[in-house]
């Protein structure tokens, strides 16, 4: 029987800047991502000693371990609303599934990670609407954009170890182009949060504090940030969860109660 600090490492729940990113949805869909990619983790320097690569956990243990995950995943879902619990199932559960794929059949895998990611803005839109909103299709587009921002920056601590496994990747496909492409998905991140600021009627606190703060801090890791150094990397990516998101969340919560 696995220990408990392995299940925790499986589900990434001791790597809290990646959990303060996802704000702890996701630890089912890091356990079946580490059993898919078992076999290249164990050639990438980073990963492998992950505890599926390294033998403290074995595959069907943790596959176990992922039903209880989706178990309660399903659990909670009872009580979205029917449009929600549609979109949720059609979106989320495939979404999450494919992921480990894509990067063995494209350069691209960040791409299907942002719409993983960013679909449930939608959900927990619907969820209080029963509709989704043209302010929440606008947030999940910033947010796609913010995941390819934060990891591409991740994945460039592996490029070299990357080549050797043969794991594809957009920084592999972008190669000195990589910064213009960060150029550009900060940019469309601080912009998708001006325009829902805009369109929801927000108030000064948002602007200032989310936007202008969010905004400054991906402009301060965007030329601060070495992309040749897996160190530097490791912490531009994670200053999203430990300063970039914090940052954005206070801004929307001072706006809503000083309202």
């Amino acid at each position: 029987m696995p220990s408990v600090s392995t299940l925790i490492e499986l589900s990434r729940v001791d790597r809290f800047a990646g959990t303060m990113i996802l704000f702890w949805p996701f630890g089912g869909g890091c356990i079946w991502n580490d059993i898919i990619d078992m076999d290249l983790d164990a050639q990438v320097e980073r990963t492998k000693h992950r505890p599926l690569p390294d033998g403290r956990i074995t595959v069907p243990q943790a596959l176990v371990f992922l039903s209880i995950h989706v178990y309660l995943l399903f659990a909670m879902s009872r009580y979205l609303n029917p449009t929600a619990w549609t979109l949720a199932f059609l979106t989320v559960v495939p979404f999450t599934g494919i992921y480990p794929f894509m990067k063995r059949i494209t350069y691209l895998p960040q791409v299907w990670l942002g719409i993983t990611l960013n679909t449930p803005i939608l959900i927990a839109a619907t969820i209080f609407t029963n509709k989704t909103p043209t302010p929440a299709y606008i947030l999940a587009a910033g947010g796609w954009s913010w995941t390819m921002w934060y990891d591409t920056i991740y994945g460039s601590q592996d490029k070299k170890d990357d080549v050797k496994a043969g794991v594809k990747s957009i920084v592999l496909l972008l190669q000195r182009y990589t910064w213009l492409a960060l150029l550009i998905f900060s940019s469309a991140t601080t912009t998708s949060w001006l325009i829902c600021g805009l369109l929801n009627g927000s108030g000064t606190p948002y602007f200032v504090v989310s936007v202008a703060g969010g905004g400054f801090l991906l402009a301060r890791d965007l030329f601060t940030v070495n992309l040749d150094d897996p160190k530097s990397c490791l912490r531009a990516f994670q200053n999203n969860g430990f300063a970039i998101g914090p940052i954005v969340f206070a801004g929307c919560l001072l706006d809503y109660l000083l309202r």
